[in-house]
């Protein structure tokens, strides 16, 4: 059984924000193979599939970012799924827009999302991709803007972004990770 998790913020306020990448990813995932996000339980939101690979759940965290291994952790003890089953897909500030990278590990770079993980998790070796959302403009705080939507401009090229995310987590159902990283990095 495989686990895909998308961190974002739960609300109509926060949707398509720049902090809810992974929320738009799991969305593109869902639409893909026809999965109702429609379980609500572990403080989050999920839907399950059974594909020709295997078992698959995507889970939302409703528990607002900072609070995500709050609903991770649980879910994944009640499916008895081992980290290296599991894909977390967040934003990056320190990548340009749309740019995606993969890691095996890794600190939480200030991401208090991945904090969370890391802390219920009690390791940093966890497969993710980061999807790049650059830096705020000059004289703009970074709370206001990774809760700030994506410009006209900015949409096609996230848009891509997700569906490119989404085409990493699927290659990922039948392939190491290593692999899948060599694949979807981008230089």
């Amino acid at each position: 059984m495989k686990l895909i998790i998308g961190l974002g913020n739960p609300g109509k306020q926060y949707a398509h924000t720049h902090h809810n990448v992974g929320f738009d990813t799991i969305d593109v995932l869902a639409e893909r193979w026809g999965v109702e996000l429609n379980q609500t339980k572990f403080n989050g939101i999920y839907g399950t599939i059974h594909r020709p690979e295997g078992k698959v759940v995507l889970l939302k965290p409703l528990t607002y970012m900072n609070l995500s291994g709050e609903s991770a952790r649980p879910l994944m003890d009640y499916f008895d799924i081992d980290l290296e089953d599991i894909i977390v897909i967040y934003d990056d500030l320190d990548l340009e827009k749309g740019k995606l990278r993969l890691r095996q590990k890794g600190s939480a770079g200030g991401h208090n999302g991945i904090k969370s993980l890391i802390q219920h998790f009690g390791t940093q070796e966890f497969n993710r991709i980061r999807v790049g959302i650059d830096r705020p403009p000059v004289g703009m705080k970074v709370p206001d803007y990774v809760l700030s939507r994506f410009s006209k401009e900015d949409q096609p090229v996230m848009q891509e972004a997700f569906v490119k995310a989404a085409d990493a987590c699927e290659y990922w159902l039948n392939k190491p990770f290593v692999e899948v990283m060599n694949k979807f990095n981008q230089k």
